[in-house]
């Protein structure tokens, strides 16, 4: 009864400072393996990375280029919080290029995201559930990915979940007299500021979650009155005050070309059809779910009997109403991401927290053996498959055994077994500690040393090793055939020449002091027939051998990298 109250009790319970201390601590812990010794991963964090390179490069701030093509597919934010933060890297290591650099908003992000989904669990389930709903946000798989990445989804989670957290706490205390003065702005200002900022940093998904969730409040509860609170006429206007410049900027700069491909052809593009062999059937999401809320999407399951009892309690139809409208059009749509539905995630933590502390509602009379059985099942299908995976992952691609993958194995399905009986029985200490090790674990091996030591799956980091130890001069430009992975781009610089074989072969022809070509087998033969015309029988010098998997396309690529006869 004690802990049913606590999560009734909703908006009055708060977090103390020392739990959120505790929780940034917890996450920077969680999400900082790999975070600098992992190479950049193709393709879109590459090309974030490097866009943002060249905006500092170039000084212009306006305008997103990956070489000479222009980026126009997501708005600027991003790009403007990878400069800022490789600046000030920079300053310090010495060195604009290194991709970590480029993911520190994404860690922020990440860590940002992790602290709001604990206060808006807070505010709607109570202090504990909101602790337990921050834990399961920064222990989970796909965002400990987003974090690793410099790229736009972790940052816009913090920003959706702030703004989500600002309408929870006005929904909740809709019935009470409204605050005047200073406080009657607060809330609205942060959930339309909120707002502005995910516009610049991806565009509408941002009001897409925040605007199904008040549609869907408004249809089920029959009015919508304490939405005035939002003062929704300023907030438009706080909206268009942070977005409209740059937009206004990139429109009159580019002649509308921005809106035509930001809009036309990447949402749109998204939605009538899937984009970059990404088109996937409805239910792709409720499938992959039980790897990307992993090791916690089990109790996500066990959570739902208790969340269609409780659907009539506020703070359960607001998790609702954030999660069912937002994950349907995902589903909907036909190019699918493993992190597309990371927006809904808190709320799904939020609602399995609260069932935890309730003991999901269940009672002797109703054990509900058969819903525990399968959700153990596929929650422990899906982590370990992961973990498996990690494990098999250097044999597959180098053919070799990874001793630290190979005892992640049973180590981590230990602790995981440990976390479902301890949570299973009520014992949420112990469970949940076991969880988070169990994360805590495989993120650190797999991040921290697994992956890093695949050499196979890392092509470009390959390339540009044989380059710096090969190049004829300092800033010996390379031409790539065959191979065109933007991580190529950003480890070996911005001039990097990418094309077919006659244009490598031609590249080196017409340097005869730094040039160096990077050729891929298939585009072999026309890279000998202009350097067998142009350097006769002594024919361009090998200099290394570069093998691997593309894992974009699932390929074996073998490279070679030429200079000129004597270089």
């Amino acid at each position: 009864m004690e802990q049913q109250e606590t999560w009734e009790r909703g908006v009055t319970s708060r977090l103390p400072l020392y739990a959120y201390l505790l929780l940034a601590l917890l996450s920077a812990g969680l999400f900082l393996p790999g975070f600098s010794n992992l190479p950049p991963f193709d393709r879109d964090e590459a090309r974030f990375a490097q866009a943002s390179s060249q905006m500092l490069d170039s000084g212009n701030y306006v305008d997103i280029r990956f070489q000479e093509e222009t980026r126009y597919k997501k708005p600027v934010g991003i790009y403007w919080l990878q400069s800022a933060s490789t600046a000030l890297a920079s300053a310090v290591v010495g060195d604009s290029k290194v991709i970590w650099t480029y993911r520190i908003p994404s860690f922020l992000g990440a860590v940002l995201a992790v602290l709001a989904s604990a206060w808006v669990g807070a505010r709607l389930f109570g202090g504990a559930a909101g602790f337990l709903t921050g834990l399961m946000m920064a222990s989970c798989v796909v965002l400990g990915v987003e974090a690793r990445m410099a790229k736009t989804d972790a940052v816009l989670l913090a920003t959706v979940v702030i703004g989500q957290a600002a309408l929870a706490h006005l929904y909740l205390t809709r019935d009470q007299d409204s605050p005047m003065g200073r406080a009657a702005w607060t809330l609205p200002l942060l959930f339309w500021v909120s707002a502005g900022l995910g516009i610049l940093i991806k565009g509408p998904i941002v009001l897409l979650v925040s605007g199904s969730t008040l549609l869907v409040l408004a249809l089920w509860d029959r009015k919508a009155a304490w939405m005035k609170r939002l003062k929704p006429l300023a907030g438009l206007g706080i909206v268009l005050a942070i977005a409209a410049p740059w937009l206004i900027a990139i429109a009159i700069k580019t002649n509308g070309a921005f809106f035509a491909e930001s809009v036309g052809h990447d949402m749109l593009g998204k939605v009538a059809g899937g984009q970059e062999g990404k088109g996937l059937p409805p239910g792709y999401y409720l499938g992959s779910f039980w790897i990307t809320f992993a090791p916690w999407s089990f109790l996500a399951l066990l959570a739902v009997p208790w969340v269609w009892a409780k659907r009539r309690d506020d703070a359960v139809r607001f998790c609702i109403a954030w999660i069912v409208p937002s994950w349907l059009v995902f589903e909907a749509v036909p190019t699918k991401l493993l992190h597309y539905t990371l927006p809904v995630f808190p709320a799904i933590a939020a609602l399995a927290a609260a069932a935890l502390m309730d003991r999901f509602g269940r009672t002797q009379d109703h054990p509900r053996r058969v819903l525990t059985a399968l959700a153990v099942g596929l929650g422990g299908l899906g982590f370990g498959a992961l973990t498996l995976a990690v494990a098999a992952l250097p044999y597959l691609v180098d053919g070799r055994i990874d001793p630290v993958g190979l005892a992640l194995v049973p180590a981590v399905a230990g602790l995981f077994a440990l976390s479902v009986r301890g949570l299973l029985h009520a014992q949420h200490r112990s469970g949940i500690l076991a969880g988070l090790a169990a994360a805590g674990l495989l993120y650190a091996g797999t991040y921290g040393a697994v992956l890093p030591a695949i050499n196979g799956i890392w092509i470009s980091r390959q390339a540009a090793q044989a380059v710096a130890a090969a190049q004829p001069c300092p800033n010996s430009v390379v031409a790539s055939a065959g191979y065109s992975e933007p991580s190529l781009v950003f480890l070996l610089g911005t001039p990097t020449k990418l094309g077919g074989g006659g244009a490598a072969a031609a590249h080196l022809v017409a340097d005869p002091a730094c040039a160096l070509a990077l050729v891929e087998d298939r585009e072999e033969a026309a890279f000998r027939a202009v350097t067998d015309s142009a350097f006769g029988l002594r024919g361009p010098a090998r200099l290394a051998e570069i093998s691997g998997i593309n894992y974009n396309t699932g390929k074996r690529v073998h490279l070679t990298l030429y200079a000129r006869p004597g270089n």
